[in-house]
């Protein structure tokens, strides 16, 4: 019969941190990062002439909506006790430098009109870009092989100036272009919109997570836009696009993507005290749907846990595709 081995004397922890995690009551208590319904906005795809919604294959749960339904989606979210909508247009009046957004009665404001006139209290925040309304998918005016960044901000003005107009709460240019918020600042001003805030994607990466949005806003786009997008590999660079943003004006910063950018959030947030947006991109959804789909996550708990690293990573406002079924998984 073999003898117990002999044991050391048992020094107690100076502290448990387990006491606070014994009960869901207790660590609800002590959470430090808390998810809400009015932390984030629906990204709606609204395509012109279209009959009836149209799938999205590579972003499954996600379509374009017929501008006969913008206000019944819109209503819808806020019901669901979403307060803000992005807009994006799937436009049937393509030129190559997207002047059906310059025009009163073109579907960008059309968009923002039948938004307003659903839910006035709605925040409707217009994408101010133009590659949804170019026939080249482009963010501006192209000249050879690149994007012409001061040709292409004076015709952002133009829109942004029409966005206002339309009765848009935010506007929110993607453009990446160089000046673009001190342009846009100066328009909105001029012509008598200075309370309307501007939310800058001011780091936005060339990223490869945006390939389902292509096929959402059914764009032709062939190329790279590294010319003007962010290179993944730069960190400094990065903060840096932001604050240049902030000293040029926005009102609200904006990091895009998400998953593959929480140091980036983090240094954003550590230098500047300006509300700060994610975008919760149409590539980071599609994998999750994907991965759940074919069984091997849990999906409600994989959304949960990545937008509560964006929050924690210093994020306020969070843009996704999630946001009507994170509104049920919240009330539940």
């Amino acid at each position: 019969m073999s003898e117990s081995p002999s044991r050391l004397p048992l020094t107690p922890p100076a502290f448990r941190f387990r006491r606070l995690r014994r009960t869901s009551a207790l660590r609800e208590l002590v959470r430090e990062t808390h998810l809400r319904i009015s932390d984030v906005v629906l990204p709606i795809f609204v395509e012109e002439d279209a009959q009836a919604p149209v799938a999205i294959d590579s972003m499954p749960g996600v379509v374009r909506y017929p501008e006969a339904q913008l206000a019944e989606v819109v209503q819808r979210a806020w019901n669901k006790g979403i307060r803000a909508v992005l807009l994006f247009g799937v436009s049937t009046h393509k030129d190559a430098c997207g002047s059906d957004t310059w025009h009163e009665d073109g579907l960008m404001a059309r968009m923002i009109r039948a938004a307003k006139q659903a839910q006035p209290e709605m925040l409707v925040i217009s994408d101010n870009c133009f590659c949804e309304y170019t026939d080249h998918g482009h963010c501006g005016v192209v000249e050879g092989e690149d994007v012409a960044n001061d040709k292409t901000l004076a015709n952002l003005q133009l829109q942004a100036v029409v966005a206002a107009r339309a009765g848009v709460d935010i506007i929110a240019p993607s453009g990446m272009q160089d000046g673009m918020i001190s342009a846009l600042r100066e328009a909105l001003d001029a012509a008598g919109f200075e309370h309307i805030p501007i939310m800058s994607y001011s780091t936005k990466f060339a990223s490869a997570f945006y390939g389902p949005f292509r096929d959402a806003v059914d764009s032709n786009f062939k190329g790279t836009r590294d010319s003007y997008q962010m290179d993944p590999a730069n960190r400094r660079e990065a903060l840096a696009e932001s604050l240049q943003d902030e000293a040029e004006g926005a009102d609200i910063l904006m990091v895009k993507p998400g998953i593959a950018y929480l140091d980036v959030i983090a240094d954003i947030r550590a230098n500047s005290e300006r509300p700060l947006a994610v975008y919760h991109v149409s590539g980071e959804y599609a994998m999750i749907k994907a991965a759940a789909n074919a069984g091997v996550v849990d999906e409600r708990a994989i959304v949960l846990e990545t937008l509560l690293a964006f929050k924690r990573a210093g994020a306020d406002l969070i843009i996704t595709y999630y946001a009507e079924q994170l509104a049920d998984w919240l009330q539940d």
